[in-house]
């Protein structure tokens, strides 16, 4: 008789879930202040979506499975609304529910099984490198781009360096109260703001209703569209691989990840969020900090929940507490943790080369790294494999 495979440990809820729960706000925060602070989003849907997802995830998956803002879509979008009037919060509620229908019918399907299995390890591991490198310098970039971060990134480094290891008093919570504390003490009138918040309860609501022609089209093809390659490279494929690496006992399969991902944005583009979406380093944030089973996104999720049901008024101001050097130190732990677990690099010095290449483009765009890592990976086997 086959052995049978041992099932999957429960959620946990301690210290180190709690910790790792924050890991991956150096991508959440930026993402989702921008959402709010430039394009005008009710921030009640963009959280209730959000939420909502990641308690489902934790309760399924079991294991830290991280719900990101899509960044190609959640870039495009800001940049766009900045200099032009084309994109609205309408638009990206129509981009998030197109998205979602497509990944749906991509993992109800079967076509994403096929799609992976198209997909090289050597092309995987190229996209999880160049993501963590690109981690990494992202939070210098937002460590050391602000003036007076560089010394908030440098004690909060040194905070990390002497609790690692430490589950007694896990570091990101040390790290999260020095940020509060030092964005409080930089921008003292942010508490006075707080205080003078009540709570606001809200019920979510059908966010559908004002899309037109224009904001289908824009939402579909300016900002769905482009963002299909990384999510397919980065939010599917990698995040299914570093799963399965850091949790062989929790396997997932990307068909299950696409289904996953459509049904959550289609609940956000029906309740007013935004094009959401599992990735890699989002994973690799969670663990990072504490994160070893699906508790630590329950956690985030329900915290989320609490923000949108009751207190969505009060968000922007709750987010400028974090400086961004606290910000960007997350992120570049992020990155580091991510890049060491890809350092394992293939024997054949051909899919060395492809993993080298990959990781390369990946820093400056992820779809072009999947992209031309396939396509070299395709050329190296023409050549009969060698070398």
């Amino acid at each position: 008789m086959p052995t049978p495979r041992p099932s999957a440990p429960r959620n946990r809820y301690d210290r180190l879930e709690w910790a790792g729960a924050f890991g991956d706000l150096g991508t959440l925060i930026p993402f989702v202040a921008a959402y709010i602070g430039v394009l005008g989003i009710d921030p009640f849907g963009v959280l209730f979506a959000f939420g909502l997802s990641m308690v489902a995830c934790g309760l399924v998956y079991r294991t830290p499975f991280p719900v990101q803002p899509m960044k190609a879509i959640g870039a495009v979008a800001s940049i766009q609304a900045v200099q032009s009037a084309v994109v609205t919060p309408a638009a990206v509620h129509a981009a998030a529910f197109a998205t979602g229908l497509l990944w749906l019918l991509l993992g109800l399907s079967g076509l994403m099984a096929r799609l992976a299995r198209w997909v090289p390890p050597a092309v995987v591991i190229g996209i999880v490198l160049g993501l963590g490198m690109g981690f990494m310098l992202q939070g210098v970039r937002m460590a050391l781009g602000t003036p007076g971060q560089w010394g908030v990134a440098a004690v909060g480094a040194g905070l990390l360096l002497a609790l690692r290891g430490q589950r007694r008093v896990p570091a990101m919570f040390v790290l999260l109260l020095f940020g509060v504390g030092v964005g409080a003490w930089q921008r003292p009138e942010l508490l006075q703001q707080l205080a003078t918040f009540s709570p606001s309860p809200r019920l979510p609501a059908f966010a559908l209703g004002g899309v037109g022609a224009q904001e289908l089209f824009v939402g579909v093809v300016l900002l769905a569209l482009p963002q299909l390659p990384l999510t397919l490279g980065n939010a599917v494929i990698a995040v299914t691989a570093e799963n399965n690496r850091l949790f062989p006992q929790r396997p997932v399969s990307e068909g299950r990840v696409a289904v996953s991902t459509g049904l959550m944005n289609l609940l956000g583009g029906a309740v007013g969020g935004v094009p959401m979406c599992h990735g890699a380093g989002g994973m690799a944030a969670h663990v990072a900090f504490g994160a070893r089973t699906g508790g630590s996104v329950v956690i985030l999720g329900s915290v989320l929940l609490v923000l949108a049901l009751g207190f969505s008024h009060a968000v922007q101001t709750l987010f400028a507490l974090f400086p961004p050097g606290v910000l960007g130190l997350i992120l570049f732990a992020t990155g580091l943790q991510l890049a060491l677990g890809s350092s394992v690099l293939p024997a054949a010095r051909g899919e060395r080369a492809v993993v080298l290449a990959c990781a390369g483009l990946c820093l400056w765009n992820v779809a072009a790294g999947f992209g031309v890592g396939l396509l070299l990976h395709a050329l190296w086997r023409r050549s009969g494999g060698r070398g």
